[in-house]
This record gives C-alpha cells, sequence and structure tokens, in this order.
C-alpha cells in the first residue's frame, strides 16, 4: 500500500473457506509502516476468518501469508509475537489477576522463558493503563471489571504488547461512543508514528474517519481492498451491506446513515 519500506505483513493469493464456502479468493493485502487497513462486511462475511488467517492463528487454504518477509512458521510463536499483536473478540479470565497482572501478559513475547518483568515492563504497562483510563483500577481483580472496561484492558494490553503490526477484531465492542473514539484515536496514533494496523469495524463513518485503507467481503469469495476514500462511497457500501445507504458530512466528518 504505502511503497516506503517492506511491507510488515504481505497476504499474497490467499484463499479461505470454511467446509464448501469461500469467503475469500485469491486476495492479495499489503501492510506497510503507516498503512491501516478496515475489514467491512455483513455478519457471517468471513472477516474474523481473515483476520484470525492473518495473525497466523490459521493457515490458509491456499495462498501464502508472510509477516516481515517470512511465513510464521519460520519466526516461531514468541518472536512472531513480538512483531505482531492480535486483539480478538473472546474474552475469558476464569481465574482471579488484578488488572497490572493481566496487562502485564502483553510483555510476555519481550522475556525470556525464567524471566520476570522489569521495572520498564511496569512502566510501559502502567502507562497503557493510562492511556485507557484505567489507571486507577491496576489493583482490582479483572472479574469485577464492566464489560466496557475489560475491552479497554485488553487494548492496553496490546499496546504493552508494543508491536509494530496491530490485528484487532471489533475493538470497539462493549464500549460506549467516547471511549470508542478514545480507542481509535489511541490505534491512529500508533499508526502516525509508524505502526500498521488491521481492524474490523461495522460502522462506515469511523471506518472513513480512522482509516487509510479499506477491504470489503462479500462473503461468496468476492473482495475489494483500495484506498479508503474510493471504497467508502454510498454505492459500494450499499452493495457491501445489502441495503441502500446515504452520505452525511458534519463539521468535516463523515457519517454514513440507512436510507
Amino acid at each position: 500500500m504505502t511503497m516506503s519500506a517492506a511491507p510488515l505483513l504481505e497476504a499474497r493469493q490467499i484463499t479461505l473457506r470454511i467446509d464448501a464456502r469461500v469467503f475469500c479468493r485469491d486476495l492479495d493485502i499489503r501492510l506497510f509502516p503507516g498503512d491501516s487497513l478496515v475489514i467491512l462486511g455483513r455478519n457471517g462475511a468471513g472477516k474474523s476468518t481473515l483476520l484470525t488467517a492473518l495473525a497466523g492463528l490459521r493457515a490458509p487454504d491456499a495462498g501464502e501469508i508472510l509477516l516481515a518477509g517470512k511465513p510464521y512458521a519460520e519466526h516461531g510463536a514468541r518472536a512472531a509475537a513480538r512483531r505482531r499483536s492480535w486483539l480478538g473478540q473472546r474474552r475469558d479470565d476464569p481465574f482471579a489477576a488484578r488488572v497490572l497482572e493481566t496487562v502485564l501478559t502483553g510483555r510476555h513475547p519481550h522475556l525470556g522463558r525464567w524471566q520476570w518483568e522489569g521495572t520498564a515492563d511496569i512502566a510501559l504497562a502502567r502507562a497503557a493503563l493510562a492511556e485507557v483510563g484505567l489507571a486507577e483500577m491496576a489493583e482490582r481483580d479483572v472479574r469485577t471489571l464492566s464489560g466496557g472496561e475489560r475491552q479497554r484492558l485488553a487494548i492496553a494490553t496490546l499496546f504493552t504488547q508494543d508491536a509494530p503490526l496491530m490485528l484487532v477484531d471489533e475493538p470497539l465492542a462493549h464500549l460506549d461512543m467516547n471511549h470508542q473514539i478514545a480507542a481509535l484515536t489511541l490505534l491512529s496514533g500508533r499508526v502516525r508514528r509508524g505502526a500498521a494496523l488491521a481492524s474490523i469495524l461495522h460502522d462506515p463513518g469511523l471506518a472513513a474517519r480512522f482509516h487509510t485503507h479499506a477491504l470489503f467481503m462479500y462473503g461468496d469469495g468476492e473482495s475489494e481492498i483500495g484506498r479508503a476514500e474510493d471504497l467508502l462511497v454510498p454505492k459500494k457500501l450499499s452493495r457491501l451491506y445489502g441495503h441502500p445507504l446515504l452520505k452525511a458530512t458534519v463539521d468535516g466528518h463523515v457519517a454514513f446513515v440507512p436510507a
């Protein structure tokens, strides 16, 4: 996309399917430092399946995915996690743990097998908690958090991992409007400082506001990728979602509303 450096992530002619259903076919993606890609489509179109493959958590049915120029298998799990951070949809906290202990798990890829977190790791974790407004909850049991607070903690853990490539699946889940904008602003700030981002969203207006590129998944193997300003237009979005959408611009911000 942005041809300023070697790609942080590259998908070459990948095909993804579950049983007989094909979600994407012969798809090419290249993410460079400073790129932010939003993945849009209807429910069940394969967005999460694709992001899981880009994270190296499932193999494509055809084609290859390269992280920093090499297949995931050549990196190994720990080295890959230093280059790629992942925020999935599920939050499982079956055991008691403090918020600070949870956010510090983001540092595990950077530590040796028997190494404990040091002063610098703890400072980075506390700074990430402060960014998402959870600094005062560092000693709380993670199981006492609300859904929105838990989601913000997941984002803080992503930031603590401090990988140059961020893959996030529905980062706005459970967040109120204030925290939605705050989360996207924080993610965009890292992109401006040289990271790359691929995220799944459901609001095309926020997608247009915070992303440089877009990928449409139609759920039948067809996909379309390009600059956000070229794809996020009413005609194309109406086809993607199967419902006519209208574009509104208020104070320089774009919104798309059902007709």
